[in-house]
């Protein structure tokens, strides 16, 4: 249900969930009609974000590497493992700014709209899945996460909120937004320290929006 958070807690060796949903194992996807890295290869990458189209940082411009093929490195959090294809079809840009806020975003080129409506699916159920499946490797820690619904945007956008913390050490909070238009998914991760309540949420949104919107582009 949009708007339920959930938390996760992990204490004396114990792993309590609160809410309505059940969480699992991070799923692995591999494309329904080929194998598993087989992506078509596109000349050039879809459009991605321009720095300015991330929500406003209150005290830093964003900025941004270039468009790279194939699987980031690191591979975003919560994403890790599999989870996103690589391949030919595969693109990645990061972004920083001049503190600890930083983002990404990785495109993939399916070989049709089946394909890309599986993956995107599959990168909901992960996303997810992801406060919990921290949780095991990170025993004493504390997850939350919020599912803040769907974007009106090419054929479907998702938004997820994803918080973290550990004993003696800064809270992280994540957001991620999921969407797919044609043949193509795209994830944008905004990441920081703090918690969900201090994310731009109405502002990602609007990040979301523009993502999914330009997936019909080619990268200029």
């Amino acid at each position: 249900m949009a708007g339920a958070a959930v938390a996760v807690v992990a204490a004396l060796g114990l792993t309590v969930t609160v809410g309505t949903h059940t969480a699992g194992a991070a799923t692995h996807w591999t494309p329904g009609g080929g194998s598993a890295t087989g992506h078509p290869h596109r000349a050039l990458p879809p459009a991605f974000l321009a720095p300015a189209e991330l929500p406003p940082h209150a005290s830093s411009e964003w900025f941004a590497g270039p468009v790279t093929q194939g699987l980031p490195d690191p591979e975003p959090f919560c994403l890790e493992g599999g989870a996103l294809p690589g391949g030919a079809g595969t693109y990645h840009r990061f972004f920083h700014t001049d503190y600890d806020t930083h983002a990404a975003q990785v495109s993939v080129v399916t070989a049709d709209a089946e394909d890309a409506r599986e993956l995107a699916a599959s990168l909901e159920k992960t996303v997810a899945n992801c406060a919990a499946d921290w949780l095991r490797g990170n025993p004493g820690g504390t997850a939350a996460w919020d599912d803040y619904g769907t974007v009106a945007a090419g054929d479907g956008a998702h938004v997820y909120g994803v918080h973290t913390s550990v004993p003696d050490s800064e809270p992280g909070v994540n957001l991620f937004a999921v969407g797919r238009s044609g043949t193509t998914v795209t994830v944008v991760r905004w990441a920081e320290m703090g918690d969900l309540g201090q994310a731009p949420l109405t502002a990602f949104k609007a990040t979301t929006k523009t993502a999914v919107g330009k997936l019909e582009r080619t990268a200029e």
